[in-house]
């Protein structure tokens, strides 16, 4: 076999002399005809890129070892976080190499579960997933969402829980919409755009949400209009009944900006109004639930790290409930007539229980440092369920008690692995501006600090979004193969509320490069790893962040995985729902934010005539987040710019999108995939660890 860090012939990308004009910046495009993913030209460079990519990938010699200890690993049992509604309970479970999980239901914990809905019997290759799902108050109906291929597209249809059969009800054109009954079981609020042209539903902006009302029963074309904003194309819209069925409240926002203005609706008068209750966007507030007139919301208004205040709608003002405490408050719940706060503190997980008028009741005891989800149901339960989860604990499903205060474990998985064998460490090190930025580094113990480790380093930061210790087949499965991996919590994120987001947005978003740079070299100068043994890897947002690290320290890393990134940053917000990143970037139309995305744009740094790392993109032709010419473009400039022998590859998977609802083979295949070509461009020996 040929090395395969021979020199690779990349497919010929045909440049155009397109140039455009930014507040008199001349900027060139000569790629723009890879916007087209349908165009003749375009499918054919797709196809050559894979010819190429899959090729290289196929010759190498650990890939289909790495490929049959993922399959193996991963063939566990995953169960979901158990929720009731009315006399029933439902779960998630995949048994443990399904494309999707499965959803079941049950009258008691102790009885035999039923399927409700499969989705694995939806398609042949697992492409179309449950991507939404609300049960009726009594327990008897269920609307659920589905999705084709990994597209934000939603189709939303109705069922009898019952008898597991369907209704003919059948919503089109729902994206970035969940569902709300009424309390009367009778139907149920969503929101939809209007019907896009078959040709552009994938690339077409998103704009002038509107909120409906479906009876059951119903076609959609007679659903009621609840609410629309015409004269603002941005709003987008979220309903969801109060717990006791008074009022409909209305979450308003503009994309993916965390401030939101909240509205209501008493759904006891069928002649109510609409009703503005906070407004403009000064902060973000959650609606926790209310006592008739009173609300409760968690907000960072004048609390950058959370707290919960209560409004009463009659009297108006603001009261605090909850202060604001130096830990981060991420979510609240009402339970036993009390509220469960799930707090972060450095990027783990604590959760606390007050009573109504903000007493502190207990902490609740968890396994361990990790992260958890769930403490969901209605105000007077008295049990509950959450999943607990580390780098290293697969994720454990518990009862809580809300009475007594105890955890009982309720569904743990069995992995085909030791965790007594791995160690996480919690350092924090200083980045360029002297911030202090918290990491944790997951390895085997025994580790050699001997800068001789090959090592992924993985960050995200944006969109207010923590990255808190959670568990991952496939890093498991390089950590068995001898790799180290590090995930920084950098500013732009949510770990320490809406200051350290600020920290990362629009003018400030250097510092999100500069924090995951200065990981890089805490990494290399403690001797965890070298430059040539370093990899990093992010996707969507966290690919930007890769795209814009490779192109301003090229020297600094040995390979690099950038994933379904924003790359472009001059033209992102021209496609679908690119526009609401807006609020975290910054606008190209502004003159000032201009400058800015340029100055750190994938696209427009990369550097003819510069030796990069070798590079693997990976992006989907259904994407319909971030829209697959970014990796295109960015593909057909690097493989132009790039010297010497390193590859530089795009894998492009068909019938999938940005992630969400990907089948669990193509996911394997992609990661054995990655692992792979890590494994050769950082030189790694895995022949002991994979037998």
């Amino acid at each position: 076999m040929q090395s395969s860090r021979q020199l690779l012939n990349y497919p010929h990308a045909r440049k155009t002399d397109q140039v455009d004009e930014y507040h008199g910046v001349a900027v060139k495009d000569p790629y723009r005809w890879l916007e087209n993913p349908d165009s003749e030209e375009t499918q054919a460079w797709i196809e050559a890129q894979n010819q190429i990519t899959f090729g290289y990938l196929a010759q190498i010699p650990a890939r289909e070892a790495i490929k049959q200890r993922l399959t193996q690993v991963w063939n566990y049992e995953k169960f979901g976080v158990p929720f009731q509604e009315g006399n029933r309970y439902f779960y998630f479970k995949n048994d443990g190499l399904q494309n999707q999980s499965v959803l079941y239901t049950l009258t008691d914990l102790d009885a035999e579960p039923r399927v409700l809905l499969d989705p694995n019997k939806l398609s042949e290759d697992g492409t179309v997933a449950l991507s939404g799902l609300a049960i009726s108050d009594d327990g008897k109906l269920m609307a659920y969402g589905l999705s084709s291929a990994g597209s934000d597209w939603k189709e939303w249809k109705v069922r009898d829980v019952e008898t597991g059969v369907d209704f003919p009800d059948h919503l089109q054109w729902v994206k970035f919409s969940g569902a709300s009954w009424t309390k009367d079981n009778q139907g149920f609020f969503y929101c939809r755009y209007d019907e896009p042209s078959e040709a552009t539903k994938l690339e077409e902006t998103n704009y002038f949400q509107k909120l409906y009302y479906h009876r059951v029963g119903e076609a959609q074309s007679q659903d009621t209009l609840i609410y629309e904003r015409r004269d603002q194309k941005e709003w987008m819209f979220e309903g969801k009944v109060t717990e006791d069925g008074r009022y409909l409240i209305i979450s308003v926002g503009k994309g993916t900006d965390p401030k939101n203005l909240v509205f209501y609706k008493d759904l006891q008068d069928p002649d109510a109004q609409v009703v503005e209750l906070i407004s403009p966007f000064e902060a973000d507030y959650s609606f926790i639930g209310n006592d008739g007139s009173l609300f409760w919301f968690r907000t960072d208004l004048d609390a950058p790290r959370g707290r919960v205040i209560a409004i009463d709608i009659n009297k108006g003002g603001i009261q605090e409930v909850i202060p604001q405490y130096s830990e981060t408050l991420e979510s609240v719940g009402l339970l036993n007539n009390r509220f469960v706060a799930e707090y972060l503190q450095d990027a783990r997980s604590s959760v606390y229980i007050f009573d109504l008028d903000g007493s502190l009741v207990r902490e609740v005891e968890l396994p361990g440092i990790g992260s958890v989800g769930g403490f969901g149901g209605k105000r007077y339960d008295t049990e509950t369920f959450y999943v607990y989860t580390s780098f290293t604990t697969p994720p454990t499903i518990y009862r809580y008690d809300m009475v007594n205060g105890e955890s009982t474990l309720f569904r743990q998985p069995t992995v085909d692995f030791n965790p007594h064998n791995y160690e996480t460490r919690q350092v924090f090190y200083s980045s360029k501006d002297g911030t202090q930025v918290s990491m944790f580094i997951t390895y085997k113990k025994g580790l050699l600090l001997n800068g001789n480790n090959p090592t992924y380093l993985y960050g995200y930061g944006g969109f207010n979004i923590p990255l808190t210790p959670s568990f991952s087949i496939s890093r498991i499965v390089w950590m068995e193969m001898g790799g180290v991996y590090a995930v920084p919590n950098l500013r732009g994120g949510g770990e320490y509320g809406e200051k350290w987001h600020q920290a990362g947005m629009k003018f400030n978003k250097q510092n999100v490069f500069n924090d995951f740079i200065a990981a890089a070299e805490w990494l290399t100068k403690n001797r965890y790893t070298s430059a040539q043994k370093l990899a990093i890897g992010g996707g969507s947002n966290g690919g930007l962040l890769v795209g814009a690290c490779m192109t301003q320290r090229p020297d600094l890393f040995g390979a690099t995985l950038p994933a379904v990134g924003v790359m472009d940053m001059l033209r992102f917000h021209k496609f679908t729902i690119g526009w609401a990143w807006c609020s975290d970037y910054g606008s190209p139309d502004n003159p000032e934010e201009f400058q800015a995305l340029y100055a750190y744009s994938p696209l427009h740094n990369l550097q003819p005539g510069t030796a990069y790392p070798a590079t693997l993109i990976t992006t989907a032709d259904h994407d319909d987040r971030v829209v697959p010419a970014h990796s295109f473009k960015f593909a057909a400039t690097l493989q132009e710019a790039h010297t010497g022998e390193n590859p530089v590859l795009i894998r492009i998977e068909t019938q999938a999108g940005h992630g969400a609802g990907k089948p669990t083979m193509k996911r394997i295949e992609e990661i054995a995939d990655q692992w792979a070509f890590l494994v050769e461009t950082l030189g790694m020996d895995v022949s002991t660890a994979l037998g």
